[in-house]
């Protein structure tokens, strides 16, 4: 998976919102809102050219006390989201 151009991370009012900047991306329908986890999530892979849901995974072990399987859980919950939203390309 990829993140899609045009898709940034903003905090307003303490709030963490994917902002899309350019005409096409614009969807005034749906705000994309994440927690800090998902927003660490998000930095770490629009750094990264590609990643997985493993990859997600073991970002969260590497920063927050959690487990695998945890981590792993929650990964695939976030990447869904992300494609849902369609945010991220397969």
């Amino acid at each position: 998976m990829k993140t899609k151009q045009g898709f940034n991370l903003r905090t307003v009012c303490g709030e963490h919102i994917i902002v899309a900047q350019g005409i096409k991306n614009i969807d005034f329908s749906k705000i994309i809102s994440m927690n800090e986890s998902s927003a660490y999530l998000w930095q770490r892979a629009q750094e990264a050219e590609e990643f997985t849901v493993e990859g997600l995974a073991q970002w969260l072990t590497d920063e927050y006390e959690v487990d695998e399987a945890t981590a792993l859980a929650d990964a695939q919950t976030v990447a869904r989201q992300w494609v849902d939203a369609g945010i991220v390309e397969c």
